[in-house]
């Protein structure tokens, strides 16, 4: 069998990398092109087309200055598509790019089937591109609970197969882990620590790290680490944290002058000893709260206020946090635009930092969430449905 994957994000080429990895078990013999990352490229034993830290076109504006990049890279997909002719196409979230992808194959190789893995959260915006869907993609496998309703009601059947945050969570806690050695690895003291996740994107990282930055100092008890995002270069953080660069060790470690950290390829085994975090939307929310450390919850985005009162037309969820949508009432504080402000920050941070009602009522509400999202295995059973259809 031959696949074809396109996945646009870090969060994509994980949970692409577990799919490949089931789908081959399932089938030695299996070929695999995609656009991926560096873990799809050890799960398929092949480098990808195209790197997702190429792909990172976020935001309208952006997508406009690189419009040029985005029509290459269509071109690119379309053109290994004929070339490879598999028999399915695998679509893993990034929507933009992927549905116009599918609305291609099924024009132009209508014998390949077009599966995609973590819907579009449709339910959130742009409730319009589920004509798309409908069209041009032939199975759709979700990975959160209440998408099976929501999609059905509109008439286009989707199966859920479980969270693939949970499987990486879950793999991750069943390796042994010593904190104490991993603490005198990374040069980290005995202070609690407090994780900072700044996003997956050079412009989420530019605009969030700042303020998380300006945090520390008012923590002189507590030590505040960096966790860097794959695909980012050390550079990059070094240069947003003010520090002379050089290079990560141990896996690594880069300390600034303030004393602030940068962990690379190191975000699980922080989050696994993190007292709490101040955490970009996205993903890694939902990560955090697996690991259960009380958040805050923040974005920056361009516009501020007007950007905010904008909001209700655009996103049709209360919530833009993970956790939140998946608990349908504001477990983490949401500090969004305008009102992601260093004081606001502070004061969100240190309501969760005591092991008070607010710190316990979260980890409540994580624990109701981890029960509803169910057990490990997503990547799994989403492999065994595409491999048996």
């Amino acid at each position: 069998m031959k696949y074809f994957l396109i996945a646009g994000e870090a969060s994509g080429d994980l949970h692409g990398s577990r799919l490949i990895a089931e789908l081959r078990r399932r089938d030695p013999e299996a070929q695999f092109r995609f656009f991926g990352g560096d873990l799809m490229a050890q799960s398929a034993g092949v480098e990808p087309i195209v790197h997702y830290r190429n792909m990172a076109f976020m935001g309208f504006v952006n997508v406009l200055l690189n419009i040029d990049k985005i029509f290459h890279l269509q071109r690119l997909a379309e053109h290994n598509l004929l070339d490879f002719s598999p028999d399915k196409v695998i679509l893993i979230d990034y929507p933009g790019f992927n549905l116009r992808f599918a609305k291609f194959v099924k024009h132009n190789l209508p014998s390949a089937e077009v599966d995609y893995y973590i819907a579009p959260k449709l339910w959130a915006w742009k409730e319009y591109r589920l004509k798309s869907i409908k069209r041009y993609v032939d199975r759709m496998f979700t990975i959160f609970p209440f998408e099976t309703e929501w999609f059905g009601s509109r008439g286009y059947q989707v199966e859920y197969v479980g969270n693939p945050s949970v499987d990486s969570v879950s793999a991750f806690m069943a390796q042994p882990f010593d904190e104490a050695k991993f603490r005198a690895e990374h040069n980290l003291d005995s202070r609690p620590i407090v994780a900072l996740l700044a996003g997956s994107r050079r412009q989420e990282i530019r605009s969030c790290l700042p303020i998380m930055l300006q945090l520390a100092g008012r923590y002189p008890d507590y030590q505040f680490v960096i966790a860097a995002a794959p695909g980012i270069e050390p550079e990059f953080y070094q240069t947003l944290v003010g520090a002379h660069y050089s290079p990560p060790v141990l896996g690594g470690v880069v300390e600034d002058r303030g004393g602030i950290k940068i962990l690379y390829n190191s975000t699980y085994s922080l989050l696994r000893i993190a007292h709490a975090a101040v955490v970009n939307s996205g993903t890694a929310t939902l990560e955090t709260a697996l690991f259960r450390v009380p958040q805050v919850v923040v974005y920056k985005v361009f516009g501020g206020r007007l950007t905010m009162s904008l909001k209700p037309l655009l996103i049709k969820t209360p919530w833009v946090s993970l956790v939140n949508i998946i608990a349908q009432r504001e477990v983490v504080s949401e500090l969004l635009a305008h009102n992601y402000t260093l004081e606001r920050t502070d004061a969100e941070l240190r309501d969760i930092l005591v092991d008070g009602d607010r710190r316990q009522q979260i980890l409540h509400f994580y624990d109701e969430i981890i029960r509803t999202l169910g057990p490990s295995g997503a990547a799994e059973r989403c492999a065994e449905k595409i491999a048996k259809f």
